[in-house]
């Protein structure tokens, strides 16, 4: 069950100060760095006299439950709901945010925060949340696939085993990068799969045999993979882009990821890139099959159409002079 939590330092005259902040912090089991992220945030908060409450949770497993009651207190008191934590818990509170309508503020602390650095958000937890309070809402571009929406990528074949797998080694070895990189040599070396598709994009149709496809919304993440820069341009101007490897082995697939990881992926003669509008998928032979949005895994039905959602997100941006470089 969720509670609410309203901080007690804020001052009488906290409404003069803005909207009030409806924080959702995805804790772990017994996280103490959520312990220590939520006495930043009461005393950085609480010194600005902002009104805010903290949308309480038990673990994972009710994420998605208290972003929607983050969101249904912000939508009565006409506040702001903030996700602190990595690109999967703002997705689930995006997810939610999107639907009804609400701006999300955003503090990240995961791994990559991918979606955070394109929008100049520090990473440090108490930078951010200082310029979240002077912030100004901004509609931004999300994607969507089938009925989700997503802020960075999507993909399906390779990429979503390749998550699937880390986590689980991650759950046996421990957070550690090499175990990331263990496990992600593990699933290239023994992925031999690959999927025949039905692809429209825009009215033109074609069957094609990949391993996986690839669906990006963050211009930061495909520059830094080596992308076409006036490709690149137009994501988050109407358009999504589309990388599709053509039909490779193991030692390709490997060859390739460490030209992405060098900046060097978009020129290489094995991947077709493209932007979009919309793209619809059939999977042939496969009633569902595994979906990776933001990081995080599910299973869906095909046909899956990936389009550009019909409205944005609206995503407190901070000030000019707030933003942090991109790194």
């Amino acid at each position: 069950m969720w509670a609410e939590f309203t901080d007690a330092t804020a001052s009488p005259d906290a409404a003069r100060a803005g909207p009030e902040l409806f924080v959702v912090i995805n804790p772990g089991s017994g996280d103490q760095d959520a312990q220590d992220r939520r006495a930043v945030l009461e005393r950085v908060f609480g010194q600005a006299g902002r009104r805010f409450r903290f949308v309480d949770l038990e673990g994972p497993w009710n994420l998605a439950e208290a972003a929607e009651a983050a969101c249904s207190l912000a939508e009565r008191n006409g506040g702001i709901v903030v996700a602190v934590g990595g690109d999967g818990t703002i997705n689930t509170v995006a997810q939610a945010a999107w639907r009804r309508g609400c701006i999300l503020g955003v503090l990240p602390q995961g791994t990559f925060n991918l979606f955070g650095r394109e929008w100049g958000i520090a990473q440090d937890l108490e930078t951010a949340a200082r310029a979240l309070l002077e912030a100004q809402s901004q509609p931004v571009q999300v994607g969507q696939i089938n009925h989700r929406v997503f802020l960075v990528n999507a993909s399906l074949g390779l990429y979503p085993q390749l998550l699937q797998d880390r986590e689980a080694f991650k759950r046996q070895f421990g957070r550690r990068r090499w175990v990331a990189i263990l496990a992600g040599l593990k699933t290239i070396l023994v992925w031999r799969r690959q999927l025949v598709l039905d692809i429209e994009v825009e009215g033109q149709h074609t069957v094609i045999k990949t391993p996986t496809v690839f669906v990006g919304n963050n211009r930061l993440q495909l520059e830094r993979i080596g992308w076409e820069p006036s490709l690149a341009r137009q994501v988050g101007q109407g358009r999504l882009a589309g990388l599709v490897a053509k039909p490779i082995g193991s030692r390709t697939m490997l060859w390739l990821m460490v030209r992405g990881a060098f900046g060097r992926l978009g020129d290489h003669e094995q991947v077709h890139d493209f932007v979009f509008g919309s793209l619809t998928v059939g999977v042939r032979g496969m009633r569902r099959v595994k979906v990776a949005a933001d990081g995080e895994v599910g299973v869906m039905t095909p046909p899956l159409v990936f389009k550009v959602a019909e409205r944005p997100l609206f995503l407190m941006v901070p000030r000019p002079e707030h933003r942090a470089p991109v790194e």
